[in-house]
């Protein structure tokens, strides 16, 4: 006989209810069902390179299959691996870490994730450069820590000050998250003013600094500064980089760690109880990528800077948007609040969230709102396609905003 009991949905668990879906991941999901649909979908939303992983790297793939390299791995990833990683460091970024110090995961996020859960307690404060990179705040919530958000505005380049940094620092503060090239403003910082931070960090003991350089590679105004060779700041920090943008590997799934070998230890504890080691075809793919000659990802760069010219020019031609001139990564992030409180005579736009679904709306252009990124005067734009996409879709742009009044 069937239950007449009334049949209710599940409840989540408090934990999962505290933070937020990927807007990232929401926008391109919902891109991908219109476009499933039969809709000329235009799509800026993903932070993903349009180009083809290099073939040496593939091959490296091909081999490992071939060696059967195909059972479990250690969880902070195969020595080798480990030993290339430190090698890239020293050789890119002027750090010397140990094999022991490195720990391999299934993508930045995990490694990232991996750290917060390592080093914060329910309550500790994270500051945090605001925009940021959207999973950040929600990581940090995910462990019952408090985000502390400095905001930066387009007229400061989205850079935040040394004045900024020490008026967010507490006796509760204990760690701070930053990525330079940054997602989703392209803004980088230079040496000197991470050296200006480094001089308020190591005023306080048990600080803690995670520096996310996942687009190191892809930087229009030279190298990466690493803010872990400024002296003092190695103990202090831990780096985080990748494959997945430099090298067009984001389906590969592989991320990674330096840091003082105690974060390193806890990391690969949190790991082994989540994933265990990262895949091991992935990891020798991977072992390729950083153990070659930075160089061979140049060509890609400068297609890159040719198009952060091109969507700059064509931004510049719609009114009312406030934009900078990103350094590097793949990103634009216009300030729009001048397009608060028009409308097309149906729809009046509150904010960047608004606005972005206008577009999609009327002109089937999907890009993602700044206010899962910690602005909500402003959208990211990613100019990861081609030449064409992009004219298109800032032609888009252009006519949805021409539209409000």
């Amino acid at each position: 006989m069937e239950s007449t009991t009334s049949k209710k949905p599940g409840q989540v668990s408090d934990l999962l209810n505290k933070i937020n879906e990927s807007a990232t991941l929401a926008m391109a999901r919902l891109s991908r069902e219109m476009a499933q649909q039969g809709m000329d979908i235009v799509s800026l939303s993903l932070g993903e390179p349009d180009f083809d992983t290099p073939d040496f790297i593939k091959q490296a793939a091909i081999e490992a299959l071939q060696n059967n390299i195909t059972h479990y791995p250690p969880v902070n990833g195969f020595l080798d691996v480990r030993k290339a990683i430190a090698e890239k460091f020293k050789r890119d970024n002027g750090l010397t870490y140990s094999p022991e110090e490195i720990v391999v995961s299934t993508g930045a996020k995990q490694a990232i994730a991996n750290a917060i859960y390592a080093l914060v307690n329910p309550g500790d404060e994270v500051v945090m450069p605001s925009p940021f990179w959207v999973s950040y705040a929600e990581l940090v919530k995910l462990v019952g820590g408090i985000p502390v958000l400095i905001n930066a505005k387009v007229e400061n380049d989205f850079k935040v000050t040394p004045t900024q940094l020490r008026d967010a620092i507490n006796e509760r503060t204990k760690l701070i998250i930053y990525s330079s090239p940054c997602n989703p403003t392209g803004s980088v910082y230079s040496r000197e003013e991470l050296e200006a931070f480094a001089s308020i960090i190591l005023e306080k003991p048990d600080l803690y600094v995670i520096s996310d350089e996942i687009y190191e590679l892809i930087n229009f105004s030279g190298r990466t500064a690493s803010i872990a060779a400024i002296e003092g700041m190695f103990d202090r920090t831990i780096t985080v980089n990748g494959v997945s943008k430099a090298f067009a590997m984001t389906g590969w799934r592989i991320g990674y760690i330096g840091a003082p070998k105690w974060i390193a230890d806890a990391c690969s504890k949190m790991q082994g109880q989540i994933t265990s080691g990262a895949n091991t075809i992935a990891q020798m793919a991977a072992k390729a990528a950083v153990s070659a000659d930075p160089s061979v990802v140049s060509e890609m760069i400068e297609v890159f800077r040719s198009r952060r010219d091109l969507v700059h020019q064509l931004l510049q031609e719609i009114p009312g948007l406030k934009i900078n001139l990103p350094e590097g990564a793949f990103y634009f992030f216009p300030d729009v609040s001048y397009y608060f409180g028009k409308t097309d005579g149906e729809t009046t736009i509150q904010n960047a969230t608004d606005l972005c679904q206008f577009m999609l709306r009327k002109e089937l252009v999907a890009v993602v709102t700044g206010d899962a990124f910690g602005d909500e005067n402003c959208l990211r734009i990613s100019y990861a396609a081609s030449e064409d996409i992009l004219r298109d879709a800032m032609r888009r742009i252009k006519s949805a905003l021409a539209q409000l009044h």
